[in-house]
C-alpha cells in the first residue's frame, strides 16, 4: 500500500508540470522591447522581442535621424509639461462656473506661460518646434491649434496660426505614429526607456 502511494505521488510530481498553464511573466530591458517567460512542461523558457536596429546605407541619412534624436531629447520634456500644465489649467477652468472668470483665468495662464517658455521657445529652432507640435499632440491628443481654440478662443488661435504659418510652421500639424512620423515614435518610446 505505501509502496503504491509513493509510486503515485511520484508520478504525480513528474507529470503535474506538464498539464500546469502556461505561466507568463513580462518585463522590459536594454535593447528589447519586452521579455517573457512560459513554462512548458516544467521548464521555463525565455521569449524575447528585441527591437528593430535602424539602419542606413547613407551618412547623410544617419545624421539626419541622430539630429532628431538631439530634438527630442531637447522637446520631449518641454512636451510633457505642456500636458501637465495643459491638465492643471483645464481642472482649474472646470471649478470656475462664471464664463467671465473663465476668459480671465484663461488670459491670466496665457500670460504666465508666455513669460515661463518665451525664453525657451525663442532659442528653438524651426525644426525643434515642428517637433515640438507634434510631441504636444502625441501628449494631449490635440494638436496646438485645437488647444489655443479651446482655451482663448478660434480667433485667437487664427492669429497664432497665421504667425506660425509667416515663420514656416503650421500650429495645426498632427502627430501620426503609424505611418509619417513612424521614427519619430520609435525614438520617443527609446528615450522614455532610457535607451537613447
Amino acid at each position: 500500500m505505501k509502496r503504491g502511494l509513493v509510486i503515485l505521488l511520484c508520478l504525480i510530481a513528474v507529470l503535474a508540470p506538464a498539464f500546469a498553464p502556461t505561466v507568463v511573466a513580462q518585463r522590459r530591458g536594454r535593447g528589447f522591447w519586452h521579455q517573457e517567460w512560459t513554462v512548458d512542461r516544467g521548464d521555463t523558457i525565455p521569449m524575447v522581442h528585441i527591437l528593430p536596429v535602424r539602419k542606413y546605407a547613407r551618412k547623410p541619412d544617419m545624421r539626419r535621424y541622430w539630429r532628431l534624436v538631439r530634438i527630442v531629447k531637447k522637446v520631449y520634456p518641454l512636451a510633457k509639461q505642456v500636458r501637465i500644465e495643459m491638465d492643471a489649467i483645464e481642472r482649474d477652468l472646470l471649478a470656475i462656473k462664471d464664463p467671465k472668470e473663465q476668459k480671465e483665468y484663461a488670459r491670466a495662464a496665457q500670460k504666465r506661460l508666455i513669460k515661463q517658455y518665451k525664453p525657451v521657445i525663442l532659442k528653438m529652432t524651426v525644426s525643434e518646434g515642428k517637433v515640438l507640435l507634434k510631441l504636444i499632440d502625441r501628449e494631449t491628443d490635440y494638436t496646438a491649434f485645437q488647444i489655443i481654440k479651446e482655451f482663448r478662443g478660434g480667433f485667437v488661435a487664427g492669429f497664432w496660426q497665421t504667425m506660425a504659418k509667416l515663420f514656416g510652421n503650421n500650429l495645426k500639424l498632427d502627430y501620426q505614429p503609424e505611418s509619417r512620423d513612424k521614427v519619430l515614435e520609435q525614438i520617443v518610446v527609446y528615450y522614455e526607456m532610457g535607451w537613447i
